[in-house]
């Protein structure tokens, strides 16, 4: 008998992991077939080995390459995750001419890379690293690894995926105990402190509330060096971040900005960060976990399809690796890094017209070209076109067409600030509307927290991507906040914990990489090793997504 059952658990096990294989298969299939700019070639092996498979995921972003090989036991199909480490100037391509082999060429130049029967695809896919160069560094192997969370993290994943009613609960720690825990109140600076001259390039200064000017103040939970004279700054005005050209840092208290504003979020300090775009670069990253691609439970029965694992078609894309932290070739360039929007749980609408559309309009995301989920209609979307260009917007019906030119692409609810009429930036038609804009917090719309947000200012000739971190502020603030400052467009990025609206600069002395976050509690985000600092998202993988500014490269 006990055999019997010891085999009969055997043979389900065996059921398990074939129908788990089969589901995944089915899942990187619907996956692959949404990459509809995708191109194919392939290149038969000598014998009857075979043949070579090299998918180009996104041909226009030219970074995400998937090769497809013949088990070194002969059954079945191996498929590796390429990236090319330089795809604004170098291609790669099967040789028809030598199976087995890759052309990389750049600039004229060819390499040959051997990549079957070679054996060093297989060695460096076992290797624990989430980038390994191949190719004389020309090309990376992303391998899994697993992601970095913080203790918060992963109780809360714990409490949402394993406890009855673990949403619940969560929410009433966040209600009671963190609602205003990470607000900042400004200390007045000494007298006598003057405005000192505009940073030369910055964006223009906040346009206050009428009357007599605010004084300087000390914002000593501000982690950044900053230009100023003793720390001191005035409410609206942009300061250089010490050691990084192109980056300016400035502080207020939304009282400052608007009026209406119950009396914390009115002096919970708001810090700003500017970034020219001119000279910089904007990238994004998913992390080795979120957002997932699976189910919000925030979805109405009657907009989930059961016969689907997810929105999408699938819930998992085990054919691609998301590493969760920046690629290696970009860290000498690298200025800055800040999470980015909502996990996959809380990014659907079960609220409003976006709840009973397009299966409750779950937010989409895009890396690298890659479509992990589609763009939805009606969603705030800050993208990167494949020529660089970082724009904001609401994503329209009519837009499916722009999905190819985008390389990274994340949407995350509804615009805090929107165009009105003629074109003029307003508050977003939904910033006091709980539940039709998604906002989070509690049941009863006790909305005031720690949030994070990102806007666009066009200046002079000049845009700049601005970073708002708002210690505690209702999304009415922030949108007031972002007015004043002269945003054209806004919108909500993370919230509730240092984790999810974390941001670090990066200045450099020659060749040492310096670390100042933004507000020095996010450090315990980071590891050491010894004495050395390991900065998170650059050096270990991290489960959350990101953003990233690096130093734009001279053309050649």
């Amino acid at each position: 008998m006990m055999r019997r059952h010891h085999a009969l658990g055997l043979a389900l096990a065996a059921l398990t992991t074939l129908l788990h294989g089969v589901a995944a298969a089915a899942g990187d299939e619907a996956f692959i077939a949404l990459q509809a700019a995708r191109r194919v070639e392939r290149v038969a092996l000598p014998g009857a080995a075979g043949v070579a498979v090299l998918t180009h995921l996104a041909p226009n972003a030219n970074a995400w390459l998937l090769l497809s090989l013949p088990a070194p036991d002969g059954r079945g199909t191996r498929s590796f995750h390429l990236e090319n480490a330089d795809p604004r100037h170098q291609r790669v391509a099967l040789d028809p001419a030598a199976p087995g082999v890759l052309l990389i060429t750049r600039e004229g130049a060819v390499t040959r890379c051997t990549v079957w029967p070679d054996k060093a695809l297989a060695q460096a896919a076992r290797q624990r690293l989430s980038y390994v160069p191949l190719c004389e560094d020309r090309l990376f192997m992303r391998n899994a690894v697993p992601g970095n969370r913080s203790a918060l993290e992963a109780t809360t994943e714990f409490l949402r995926d394993h406890v009855w009613r673990g949403e619940q609960i969560i929410g009433f720690v966040k209600n009671e105990l963190y609602r205003d825990a990470f607000a900042e109140r400004a200390a007045t600076a000494a007298s006598g402190v003057g405005a000192g001259a505009p940073s030369p390039g910055s964006p223009p200064a906040a346009r206050l509330r009428s009357g007599a000017p605010p004084p300087a103040i000390m914002a000593p939970g501000l982690g950044i060096a900053m230009l100023s004279p003793d720390r001191a700054l005035w409410p609206g005005r942009w300061y250089g971040a010490a050691g990084l050209d192109g980056v300016w840092v400035s502080a207020t208290p939304p009282g400052a900005a608007a009026e209406g504003l119950d009396a914390v979020e009115s002096e919970a300090l708001a810090y700003l960060v500017a970034f020219d775009l001119d000279g910089l670069d904007l990238g994004f990253a998913l992390g080795t976990e979120h957002p997932r691609l699976g189910w919000s439970a925030r979805v109405r029965p009657a907009q989930r399809d059961e016969s689907l694992p997810g929105p999408d078609g699938f819930d998992s894309a085990a054919a691609l690796v998301r590493t969760g932290m920046l690629q290696p070739s970009l860290l000498e360039r690298v200025i800055a890094t800040f999470t980015a929007g909502f996990k996959r749980e809380h990014g659907a609408f079960s609220h409003g017209a976006l709840a009973a559309v397009n299966h409750g309009s779950h937010y989409g995301f895009v890396e690298q070209g890659v479509v992990f989920s589609r763009l939805q209609p009606g969603l705030a979307t800050l993208f990167v076109r494949d020529d660089g260009t970082v724009g904001m917007e609401t994503w329209r019906d009519d837009e499916a067409h722009r999905v190819g030119t985008l390389r990274h692409a994340r949407q995350n609810g509804m615009p805090l600030v929107e165009p009105g009429p003629g074109g003029i930036p307003m508050a977003g038609r939904t910033v006091e509307q709980w539940g039709v804009g998604n906002w989070s917090g509690s049941a009863d719309e006790r909305l005031r927290t720690l949030r994070a947000g990102a806007c666009i200012v066009a200046h002079e000739g000049r845009r700049y991507l601005v970073y708002g971190y708002f210690s505690s502020a209702t999304p009415r603030a922030m949108a007031r906040v972002f007015l004043a400052y002269g945003c054209s467009y806004a919108m909500h990025l993370d919230m509730n914990a240092l984790e999810h609206t974390y941001l670090a600069l990066y200045p450099r002395s020659g060749t040492q990489l310096g670390v100042e976050h933004l507000v020095p509690g996010m450090a315990v985000l980071d590891k050491t090793l010894g004495a050395a600092l390991l900065p998170r998202f650059l050096s270990f993988p991290d489960d959350r997504d990101f953003f990233y500014l690096t130093r734009r490269q001279a053309p050649r």
